[in-house]
């Protein structure tokens, strides 16, 4: 009996690692639900529950996109937004479980900001990716690494599959993150009797739209499809963060239902 090879550790560790987190990823769906049955309602009040179904919709598209081996090493990176992001959440963020503010009792919650948060959720993941295309550019495959980052980058995908990754993830949150945007317009004509004014969150939100509309057109324009597209498509990411943090936690407007006290 011809005995099959035995996988080496670093394989054996990597596959424990992700059934790791697909346990973990259920667990936070859980929490999400278990959340809804607390307070009675869609769990997406405040600022806790949108960043804790931003951060799993971020891992769920991970577990489609970097279910190949050759992607394993990069869930180090998601990871190292991701945890943070939660660990916050658990703390900073958090509040009780109770009934949201009447202007949020509307059937476009669940509608409008599981989109929104759905979509800035793949938009991390397409963040990490064009940071990481950035890094391995610097160092492509066959030359001699040295220090720290080059390390680093010697267990990266080449370049160009990063930025596929970047690229893909941004054409799957577009759409949704442009649609959470019309949707939110219409909520706004029901509650408020006006589709557009202006509020800094709407203004944010638009930015960063335009933001990723001007990466996904410079993506598809000869000389600027490399470096320069990766970087308006980190500037994408950090108009999301600005518009998550600082305009909820810092700035007061019509959507300031960070439920922080």
């Amino acid at each position: 009996v011809i005995e099959a090879p035995r996988k080496p550790w670093s394989e054996r560790l990597g596959n424990m690692a992700f059934a790791l987190l697909i346990v973990g990823v259920g667990l936070q769906i859980a929490s999400i639900v278990l959340r809804g049955f607390a307070t009675d309602r869609f769990p997406l009040g405040n600022m806790y529950e949108f960043v804790t179904m931003a951060t799993a919709a971020a891992m769920l598209i991970g577990l489609v996109l970097l279910r190949k081996q050759s992607y394993r090493s990069l869930w180090v990176f998601v990871l190292v937004v991701v945890i943070p992001l939660m660990f916050m959440a658990a703390t900073v963020l958090y509040a009780d479980a109770a009934p949201v503010v009447p202007a949020l009792r509307s059937f476009w919650l669940p509608i409008h900001v599981t989109i929104v948060a759905t979509g800035s959720g793949i938009f991390l993941v397409s963040g990490v990716a064009s940071l990481l295309f950035l890094l391995r550019i610097r160092q492509p495959k066959g030359e001699e690494t040295s220090g720290f980052w080059g390390k680093v980058a010697e267990r990266l995908p080449d370049a160009q599959t990063l930025d596929r990754l970047a690229y893909k993830t941004t054409i799957i949150a577009f759409p949704l993150f442009g649609a959470g945007v019309i949707l939110g317009a219409i909520w706004a004509e029901a509650a408020w009797g006006r589709f557009w004014g202006w509020d800094p969150k709407e203004t944010v939100s638009f930015i960063a739209w335009v933001i990723y509309a001007a990466y996904l057109h410079a993506r598809a324009t000869s000389g600027w499809r490399d470096t320069r597209a990766a970087w308006i498509n980190i500037a994408g990411f950090v108009a999301m963060l600005f518009n998550l943090f600082i305009i909820n936690m810092v700035v007061s407007g019509l959507h300031s239902y960070a439920g922080l006290n």
